[in-house]
């Protein structure tokens, strides 16, 4: 990954998708501040992976977040009804 952003690497001509991205990223992917990321984070409901003394944040593990909370959610508004 180079500058800012999300960006894809190239590998003999075909794109990789980055596999780690930053809690500026991650946030924006969400569509959440960075502030509303770091206390999902520090309340374990988003997971993060340390390497050194950043942060990353897995792309996949952000996707499966959005699935488990969107299912969530259609639990709770079937059992309002």
């Amino acid at each position: 990954m180079q500058g800012q952003g999300i960006s894809m690497s190239r590998t003999s001509g075909q794109s990789v998708p980055p596999l780690l991205v930053s809690p500026r990223e991650a946030a924006n992917l969400l569509g959440i501040s960075e502030r509303s990321l770091h206390t999902y984070t520090a309340a374990g409901t988003i997971p993060v992976v340390r390497i050194g003394g950043s942060k990353r944040y897995s792309v996949a593990a952000l996707s499966e977040w959005i699935r488990a909370a969107s299912e969530k959610k259609c639990a709770n508004n079937e059992n309002a009804t």
